[in-house]
């Protein structure tokens, strides 16, 4: 399984974090271990002190495939879920600032949630996707993927190019504006239209 993650897909929150709007979109990736498990808890890393929520729709890959035309991306995909990406945003500023890779901020064990999937039906392609997140009761971030820069398709054929998709892989579409801090006792709830589909305490 290999998790891919899109940034700065949707152009407010490159906008929040100061960064230009890509013209393509930006790629990078998190090892299986980043995934955590059903019924693990969840802990604050110690190696930061700035951990940051980004709540993104996921796809599922289903099929095989290499250098995928994006009118044949539906075909590589059943099922979404809503996810976090969770941030380091002190280490990943840091290894910004030195101009060096972020794994450490973005792609540490247990840094990918993914909520249970659900089948996709030609009725639900057929609109956009509502999605949100609630910290403590609270909404924190709302999305819809009609205001991605680059849509399903345009990511799976992108991704595509570089990297074989194989079965069980993930794709996280990217994060809405509303990006912040979460700390120790913190309830993250993730929500997709205004289905809950997954409430996670931070440790």
């Amino acid at each position: 399984m290999k998790i891919f993650c899109v940034g700065r897909n949707y152009s407010e929150h490159a906008k929040e974090l100061g960064n230009a709007v890509p013209e393509e979109p930006v790629i990078f990736m998190k090892p299986k271990s980043a995934l955590l498990q059903s019924n693990t808890p969840f802990y604050y890393p110690e190696f930061s002190n700035e951990l940051h929520y980004e709540v993104e729709i996921v796809l599922r890959i289903c099929k095989n495939g290499k250098y995928i035309h994006d009118k044949q991306a539906p075909k590589y995909f059943n099922a979404i879920s809503v996810g976090i990406d969770f941030t380091a945003r002190d280490v990943q500023a840091d290894l910004k600032k030195k101009g060096l890779p972020w794994e450490k901020a973005k792609a540490w064990d247990n840094s990918a949630v993914i909520a249970p999937w659900i089948e996709v039906t030609p009725e639900m392609m057929r609109k956009s996707i509502r999605f949100s997140l609630k910290k403590n009761g609270a909404l924190v971030q709302q999305g819809d993927t009609k205001d991605m820069i680059f849509s399903f398709n345009d990511i799976i054929s992108h991704i595509s190019n570089y990297f074989s998709l194989n079965i069980g892989d993930a794709i996280f579409t990217g994060t809405p504006s509303g990006v912040g801090e979460c700390v120790v006792g913190d309830i993250l709830e993730g929500f997709i239209e205004d289905k809950k589909m997954f409430e996670l305490l931070i440790k």
